[in-house]
């Protein structure tokens, strides 16, 4: 089989499996007054399509913020648009301002999961292609199949395909511009990276790495010559890039408030569910939400979180190398998901992303922690989450080998994740999800098996936090398979 057949056969089993995961049911189906995450991203569209730019953000008569009120970047609403003059063209029904409240039916369903397979085939699919093919080593089958497990990786079909989301949109943006920098287009990078952050708040998650990547590319060229230059032309195609997107705010500071207050909902408390980070799992033990001032939370969650951040980020500031960029983008999102202030359960999504960029050189690692997020994420489509899960360890059966690791997977089974240890971590999953499904928990404990599974999971977050820095900065001096960069 050539690689154009290969290729051609892993587009269409990523497509197929996104496109089964679309016929499932989602949170909030026919239920009032929410309807769920469905309506969230209908609502979005009748909204920007009827409503003027500088209402998309206020509460107004016609724009209720507490029903589904827009809280992302420009970008998503812009999409939220052009979505809704198609939807429009198809049937009015479907964005009428006020009457379309609550509105379901197959045929729009259909309309808004097409919506979100487009953009896969547009911004993430391509993306992922680019980067297995062009920045990764190997043979052709080895590209192919870890284009494979990134587009299989169940995480992010079950939320963008199971609840109408376009994570695909900010995380294939992100990826462009890793694409961008690996290939030494950092104008294309930091443009594309901007394009992500314009979309979803939450690629914040990954500033830091772009940002000291860049800089530290800067310095090492000089900031007396090529470096300043650089520097100058990336600081300028950024501002710009931000100007256009926020252009229709910008008339009256008070509506870039108000599109910054909708943005990071600090009303909301350090957190609201029962996510797998710190913050949600300390509070079982310790009342922190009722006990501590929001206003220190903030500031002790923003702490946390810097101090977490700062060694991966001073490690690639002074050695600004591809290795260095993706470990950190790993590092920095963990940290992230784990410390920042009011976190939402999708956003593992983001340390999800250069994780897979590793599969390659820390192959169990990679496997586990993918397999351990989509756990965490695992309250609906069990199938395709088996299935996925089963292809990700197929995909690198011949790197768990213990006769065929890379000095880094040596490394990584030897010091912390021993095979016995991975196991028991697999088996824990299974017994918890069996628990949760078939056993019904005490009455004065009503979130008992959520809780723990969110507690297990955080657990296994910190521990691959505490791992990937420890990697970046020891930084094996050899590593079979990884391309020299820089």
């Amino acid at each position: 089989m050539d690689n154009w057949s290969l290729v051609s056969m892993c587009v269409l089993l990523g497509l197929t499996t996104r496109w089964a995961v679309s016929f499932n049911s989602y949170s909030g189906a026919s239920k009032p007054p929410m309807f769920g995450d469905y309506e969230a991203q209908r609502h979005w569209q009748e909204v920007a399509y009827n409503l003027p730019v500088h209402e998309w953000y206020l509460n107004t008569t016609d724009n209720n913020l507490s029903y589904w009120g827009l809280d992302y970047p420009p970008l998503t609403a812009y999409h939220s648009l052009l979505c809704a003059y198609v939807a429009k063209l198809i049937n009015p029904a479907w964005v009428e301002l006020h009457t379309s409240r609550g509105y379901e039916s197959s045929s729009h369903k259909l309309f808004m999961r097409t919506t979100v397979l487009i953009a896969d085939i547009l911004l993430y699919i391509p993306a992922v292609f680019l980067y297995c093919f062009y920045l990764s080593n190997g043979s052709s089958k080895k590209k192919v199949a870890t284009a494979l497990c990134i587009l299989l990786y169940p995480g992010l079909i079950l939320i963008d395909y199971g609840h109408f989301q376009y994570n695909n949109v900010s995380l294939g943006l992100a990826l462009w511009g890793v694409v961008g920098l690996g290939s030494g287009w950092d104008l294309l990078g930091s443009l594309a990276f901007t394009l992500a952050l314009n979309y979803k708040q939450m690629e914040l998650y990954h500033s830091l790495p772009f940002f000291c990547y860049l800089l530290g590319k800067c310095i090492k060229q000089g900031l007396v010559g090529r470096g300043l230059f650089l520097l100058l032309k990336i600081s300028l195609s950024v501002l710009a890039t931000f100007a256009l997107c926020w252009l229709p705010f910008l008339s009256e500071p008070q509506q870039v408030l108000q599109v910054l207050h909708r943005l990071f909902p600090v009303a909301r408390g350090l957190f609201e569910d029962k996510v797998a980070n710190t913050w949600c799992s300390l509070n079982v033990l310790i009342k922190i939400k009722t006990l501590i001032l929001t206003h220190f939370c903030i500031a002790f969650s923003l702490a946390l979180t810097f101090l977490f951040v700062l060694p991966s980020s001073i490690k690639l500031l002074t050695k600004p190398t591809m290795w260095q960029f993706k470990l950190a983008l790993v590092n920095s999102s963990l940290a992230f998901f784990l410390f920042s202030f009011q976190v939402h359960e999708k956003s593992i999504l983001l340390p999800a992303l250069p994780v897979c960029l590793l599969m390659n050189e820390l192959p169990l690692m990679a496997t586990w922690f993918l397999l351990v997020s989509t756990f965490r994420l695992r309250r609906a489509f069990r199938t395709v989450t088996k299935i996925c899960g089963a292809v990700l360890l197929a995909r690198n059966k011949s790197n768990l080998s213990l006769c065929d690791l890379s000095l880094s997977a040596v490394t990584e089974t030897a010091l912390f994740l021993p095979f016995v240890q991975f196991g028991i971590s697999m088996a824990a999953m299974a017994v918890l999800s069996t628990a949760s499904a078939a056993l019904e928990p005490p009455a004065r404990l009503p979130d008992l098996f959520p809780v723990l599974v969110s507690i297990f999971s955080c657990m296994h977050f910190l521990a691959s936090l505490l791992y990937f820095n420890f990697v970046q900065l020891t930084e094996p001096p050899s590593r079979r398979g990884q391309k020299k960069t820089n």
